[in-house]
């Protein structure tokens, strides 16, 4: 595996003190399907095949059944084409980290954008795991902490507009990344002086505001 120095991805140095746990990039297949809809474009433009080929087939024949077919079966799969392209390159460019502080997402295909997203300004994070093992972590960041829904695409959690969370999405581990922002977040908040308490199943960890009792860098679970 090709050694990556990761702090030159960072927007600034790695204050001393605070360790690099995790780092990783979404899988474009994932992306393509759950991201960019590939699966539901796909069964659209099969079903548009199937009508075309009836309509035709009853209106003209074979031969003219055969051609709508065609013509409409290769709009689809350049349509499934480009959004594959898309899924991949969102992949190539995007690079997910986690510190014993922070979370940063380093994103955007054409024009690369940092969102720095600190232990402090998480109030909880959910896990959402798919059939294959692949899945998302998503953020829920402090009221005064926005980020706009389109600044955030793909990565961002499907139709929170409102209030937009960040999504590492598309993460061939995702329990395993879970596991590990949880268990960060925990250890961040107790050295805070805060709780942060470990959920169930698709809830990774939430904030309290319960004051934690016990010495800094003690684990609070549920």
């Amino acid at each position: 595996m090709k050694a990556i120095n990761l702090e030159k991805f960072l927007p600034e140095d790695v204050p001393q003190g605070e360790r690099i746990l995790w780092h990783g990039r979404p899988q474009w297949t994932s992306l393509f399907r759950r991201a960019y809809r590939g699966d539901v474009v796909a069964g659209y433009f099969a079903a548009l095949t199937a009508w075309n080929v009836f309509d035709a087939a009853v209106e003209s024949g074979a031969g003219s059944a055969a051609l709508a077919g065609a013509r409409t079966l290769a709009i689809g799969l350049g349509a499934l084409a480009l959004l594959a392209l898309l899924a991949w390159a969102s992949a190539r460019t995007t690079l997910f980290i986690i510190t014993s502080r922070r979370v940063v997402m380093k994103i955007g295909v054409a024009l690369q954008v940092f969102y720095n997203l600190p232990f402090s300004q998480i109030r909880a994070a959910g896990l959402r795991i798919e059939s294959d093992g692949s899945g998302d972590v998503m953020l829920t960041l402090s009221p005064d902490k926005r980020i706009g829904y389109l600044h955030l695409w793909p990565f961002a959690r499907p139709f929170r507009f409102a209030h937009p969370e960040p999504a590492l999405r598309g993460l061939a581990d995702a329990r395993n990344v879970g596991d590990i922002l949880g268990r960060a977040l925990v250890a961040a908040a107790a050295e805070r002086g805060e709780m942060f308490v470990i959920g169930e199943e698709d809830a990774v960890a939430s904030a309290s505001s319960q004051k934690a009792s016990m010495p800094a860098g003690d684990a609070v679970a549920a």
